[in-house]
């Protein structure tokens, strides 16, 4: 055979369901037995043309053969086996009333026949068949005498279905049995998976604690020095101060910039810690607008220095509410620097408290350039960050402190060329496990 036409036929078999290859292979067993049986002894007057039957018959079963080897799909072969069924009851039928009726040798087909398609189509499908093939007999015997007695079809559904059925319940079975190692299987698969997506996400974790505990140690390392830098900074700035003049006025510029500096390391010491090291939680009953305008207050000079605007809005509905104050300003002072850092040069920024049945909304709202589609996906991924400087824990932190410490949710909506809102919902009564 061709190394082409192998591979065709290696792909048409792999197309076909286990149970129909078995199937199209009883089916030649069956033809092979048929075949065998036109061989036997037939008496004078039933002989027929043997050469000519046993060529159409083997063309007949080699066309259903090709029937379900072209194209192969479950409802086109269920179909071509459905029909080959009918046609071979009737091909029996034939034979039996051709030659001898109720004597006829041929009858013995109905054997294989019903025990194959009991096999493919099932049990109760056999039990017709056995029903449909008594039929047939007791039909073929009337027709062409001698007549067969109902004893004799009564013995002949019952030689029959027997067989059939039992074929047909251990098929049955035997699908079943399949289905569910299959079901078992793919179950299995999904909890390899599963663990091994538990397994990355566990190095992951391992990884992120590791740097945690470093991020915790050069924090802690870095701190006493900046805090020098810093005083020493202010000293200088008080001597340059008290002197005067252009060079000493080039100086303070200078010392201005190295505390600004200084500051902003600060600002990263303190995030570092704060990612490393969670602090527990104090709740108290507390005022979420003044906070908020707190919080504006402290900005606006920020803001200012870089020609943007900044807001407040509260809304006078907000009770008081169990929150960390410390915590909770840090969450919505990192997402207030998020956004103006967004505006740069101008632009305006509002922070607005908004209460919704049973929450209170917090939404900062900056008109910058919105956030790219390739951000989008890692928005709160940890150290992740566009800036030239910065961590990159600045909204991971914020979403913990929402989320895991105050039961609450964080949202945000962006319009590429218009601008990001972060909307900070938390819940006016926090329950138990909050």
């Amino acid at each position: 055979m061709p190394t082409s036409a192998r591979r065709t036929w290696t792909v048409v078999v792999r197309l076909l369901e286990r149970d129909e290859r078995l199937f199209a292979f009883l089916l030649a067993v069956v033809m092979v037995g048929g075949l065998a049986t036109l061989g036997l002894a037939l008496r004078p007057r039933h002989r027929i043309d043997l050469p000519a039957l046993v060529f159409w018959f083997a063309m007949y079963k080699v066309g259903i053969l090709a029937l379900v080897s072209v194209n192969p799909s479950e409802q086109k072969t269920r179909a071509v086996f459905s029909g080959a069924l009918a046609v071979d009851m009737m091909l029996i039928f034939a034979l039996l009333y051709l030659t001898g009726g109720g004597d006829s040798l041929f009858v013995n087909l109905f054997y294989p026949l019903l025990a194959v398609n009991a096999y493919y189509f099932g049990r109760w499908v056999g039990l017709i068949l056995t029903m449909l093939a008594g039929l047939l007999y007791w039909a073929a015997a009337l027709l062409a005498p001698p007549e067969a007695a109902w004893t004799a079809v009564a013995i002949l559904m019952g030689l029959v279905g027997l067989p059939a059925f039992a074929v047909g319940h251990v098929a049955e079975r035997a699908r079943r049995a399949r289905a569910e190692v299959e079901r078992l299987n793919a179950e299995l698969t999904g909890s390899l998976t599963r663990l091994q997506a538990a397994q990355a996400d566990l190095l992951v974790a391992e990884r992120m604690a590791t740097v945690g505990r470093l991020s915790l140690k050069v924090a802690h390392e870095v701190r006493n020095p900046i805090a020098a830098i810093e005083l020493n900074a202010e000293l200088v700035n008080d001597l340059v101060t008290e002197r005067g003049g252009a060079d000493m006025e080039e100086a303070a510029t200078l010392v201005a910039a190295i505390r600004e500096q200084v500051n902003a390391l600060d600002a990263i010491t303190e995030e570092y810690l704060a990612f490393a090291r969670f602090p527990r939680p104090q709740y108290d009953e507390d005022s979420v607008n003044e906070m908020v305008a707190a919080l504006v207050e402290f900005v606006r000079p920020v803001a200012a220095r870089q020609g943007s605007a900044v807001e407040a809005t509260t809304d006078q509905a907000v009770p008081p509410m169990a929150i960390d104050r410390t915590l909770l300003r840090q969450a919505i002072l990192n997402l207030v620097k998020n956004g103006l850092e967004a505006l740069g040069r101008g632009g305006k920024l509002t922070v607005s408290t908004r209460r919704v049945d049973d929450h209170v909304e917090i939404a900062i709202r900056d008109t910058g350039p919105g956030i790219t589609p390739d951000v989008e996906q890692r928005l709160f991924e940890q150290f992740f960050t566009t800036k030239a400087q910065g961590t990159g824990l600045g909204l991971y932190i914020s979403r913990q402190i929402i989320e895991e410490q105050h039961g609450g949710t964080l949202r945000w909506e962006s319009t590429p060329g218009s601008g990001t809102t972060f909307t900070a919902t938390l819940p006016i009564k926090r329950t138990e496990d909050e």
